[in-house]
Parts: C-alpha cells; sequence; structure tokens
C-alpha cells in the first residue's frame, strides 16, 4: 500500500531507523506503515512528503508526479 515510502527510503539508501528517527517513531511501527500494516497519520504523511520533498499525493500513489505542491 505504502511502497513509494520504501522506494523513496531505499532511493537514498536509508535504514528505516534512520526515517524513524526522523519520524521520532519505533523502527517497526515505521516498518508496518511501510508494509500497509498501520494507517499513517497525517502529521506522519505530511512530514515524510517534506523529507522527501515530494506532495502527500505522491506518496499515496495519486499522483506519478513526485513535484511537490507550490505554497
Amino acid at each position: 500500500m505504502y511502497s513509494r515510502i520504501r522506494e523513496l527510503r531505499e532511493d537514498k539508501d536509508l535504514f528505516q531507523k534512520d526515517i524513524a528517527e526522523y519520524l521520532h517513531c519505533s523502527q517497526v511501527a515505521y516498518s508496518r506503515y511501510e508494509l500497509g500494516l498501520r494507517d499513517i497519520p497525517t502529521e506522519v504523511l505530511i512530514a515524510l512528503a517534506k523529507y522527501h520533498n515530494t506532495s502527500v499525493d505522491f506518496l499515496l500513489g495519486l499522483t506519478d508526479n513526485k513535484t511537490p505542491y507550490s505554497k
């Protein structure tokens, strides 16, 4: 379900624990986000979009455009 967050993480050669530290959650919780076993809270989606410089829509698979929206 959330394969894009895994792809973005792996593209940067990061470990789950690295992103988990950024999000202030456990590696297990982050792993469950990637596997789709746990829904990602809105604030975490926003944080991930900012971290990866993309849009929440891209993370959710609603668009294939990685470019974030302008403010």
